[in-house]
């Protein structure tokens, strides 16, 4: 992306380190950033040569308690690893892992009194955090755009059921050509908090309709 005056915009990031990675998944180039603007560490997992168009990319928000814990109260760790498979699969991609994204940017803490207000008092995913005087989304986008663009990738396929991402890198600059589903199996510990990103949050999750569960 370019200004008005044709000079490359600065992308917010600063490229720190580049190293291998070998993954269960196969191969990757890791990627590690600085946010000049928040200080955040941040990585990107590349695979294969990441300059140009349709690039199948993830932006994927840090989540501690589904992907290292394996919750299964959220469906994280499973589309963390459907990602990377896909990815992997294609020979050419990009995953962005957001630190500092947390529980939708409210940090680790706060996240888990979110989760204790919906088991006590049955409040769904968003009046959780509206109850903790919190808000819904606190992510931010910024420094993912400015990590594609640094990578070279003009468009991307995003790997997302989540509309609002594809608008988010679109306001940073980075075109959005298709937008690919990450649907991975619900089950009935994670029903519920499915159908309220769906309900509440705009999340394509068509297959949803008829899964049993709690209402």
């Amino acid at each position: 992306m370019t200004d008005s005056d044709g000079a490359a915009e600065d992308p917010g990031v600063r490229r720190v380190v580049e190293v291998e990675l070998p993954t269960a998944y196969g191969a990757f180039r890791a990627v590690g950033y600085l946010d000049r603007r928040t200080g955040t560490e941040q990585v990107a997992l590349v695979k294969g040569e990441s300059a140009g168009e349709r690039v199948l990319a993830r932006l994927h928000s840090e989540c501690l308690t589904g992907e290292v814990f394996g919750s299964r109260a959220c469906e994280c760790g499973e589309q963390l690893a459907a990602a990377l498979r896909a990815i992997a699969q294609e020979g050419r991609g990009a995953l962005v892992y957001l630190r500092g994204h947390e529980g939708r940017g409210i940090g680790l803490l706060a996240k888990l009194r979110a989760m204790r207000l919906q088991q006590d008092d049955g409040l769904d995913t968003v009046d959780a955090n509206l109850a903790l005087g919190l808000p819904v989304d606190a992510r931010d986008y910024r420094a993912a755009a400015g990590i594609l663009r640094d990578l070279g990738v003009r468009s991307v396929r995003l790997l997302s059921n989540n509309p609002r991402k594809g608008e988010a890198l679109r306001r940073y600059g980075v075109a959005v050509a298709e937008r690919v589903p990450l649907l991975v199996t619900p089950g009935p510990e994670n029903l519920r908090y499915l159908r309220a990103k769906r309900e509440r949050l705009d999340h394509d999750l068509p297959h949803l309709g008829g899964v049993p569960g709690p209402p």
